[in-house]
């Protein structure tokens, strides 16, 4: 065999080895993150979310139930549809509100699995229970199944990112403003563009605005976050939002050219999880 083909396939063998070996090393914190979705069905217990909204779990949870004339749960086959019972009521409450309004029908997206925990893909948080997704988009009439399990996002924001487009309709703003007014609502994240929206079309009631927090992303829905509910004295409470409606300088800062970096990010280790999640992790997986 000519000296070069031989080289050439020891080559191809040792890019494949490569190949093979950074996909481990890449994929290691998702496979580190994935035994959450290995518990199937919630812990029994009093209902306690534990820990951080991006680290944390959650006992006695409940599922959302998948079948209601106000609202529709979407993408049901990955079981991300659990909460604390705070949260269960309070997407009830709302889609009861958005039905009497005749603002459209509600779309539900991810919640949280049955036992809490990280996602192995998509969000950071979504872990103790107290976190909802909640599409902006209100249609008349309600989705077929297959509409269902494969949604199709609508983007409200501009090319540059700096306003609205053509897709926002004034009930997406009464469908925010209804779901911050909620006294157990402590956050919502929207694209800092539909805060932007928010902020010019409130009027004088201006108070509910403090609760919704620009953030990346967020350009089709909204991330409702609940506060630590009575009876989780290991929930971790968030600071509460600045004073103030959040429509000066501050939302300003989020539309500022992005500045250059200076130093290399840092690699930072997973944190651990509290005592009692690592606990009912490793009972549930033994």
């Amino acid at each position: 065999m000519p000296t070069s083909i031989r080289r050439c396939r020891v080559g191809n063998r040792m890019k494949k080895a490569l190949l093979v070996l950074s996909a481990m090393i890449f994929s290691t914190p998702l496979l580190a993150a994935a035994p959450w979705q290995n518990i199937r069905q919630p812990v029994s217990g009093p209902a306690q979310s534990i820990g951080a909204f991006a680290n944390g779990c959650i006992i006695g949870a409940q599922p959302l139930p998948l079948q209601s004339d106000s609202y529709q749960v979407m993408r049901q086959d990955q079981r991300r549809y659990f909460g604390h019972p705070t949260l269960i009521r309070f997407i009830q409450r709302l889609s009861n509100q958005v039905k009497r309004s005749r603002l459209g029908e509600v779309l539900i997206g991810d919640m949280g699995m049955a036992a809490g925990g990280r996602f192995s893909s998509g969000h950071a948080s979504h872990q103790s229970g107290l976190d909802v997704d909640i599409w902006l988009q209100l249609p008349e009439s309600r989705w077929s199944e297959a509409m269902l399990l494969t949604p199709q996002p609508l983007d409200l924001i501009s090319a540059d990112g700096r306003a609205v487009n053509r897709n926002w309709q004034p009930q997406i703003g009464r469908l925010v403003k209804l779901a911050a007014e909620d006294s157990e609502v402590t956050r919502i994240f929207v694209a800092p563009a539909i805060k932007k929206q928010l902020c010019a079309e409130a009027g004088a009631n201006r108070d509910w605005l403090h609760k919704v927090r620009p953030w990346f992303g967020h350009r089709a829905h909204m991330h409702v976050r609940l506060r630590c509910p009575a009876g989780s004295p290991e929930c971790q409470k968030q600071l509460p939002p600045p004073a103030g409606d959040g429509c000066g300088a501050e939302l300003d800062s989020w539309f500022a050219p992005a500045k250059a970096a200076t130093a290399k990010p840092v690699k930072r280790q997973p944190p651990l999880l509290p005592p009692s999640c690592q606990a009912l992790l490793d009972k549930h997986l033994l």
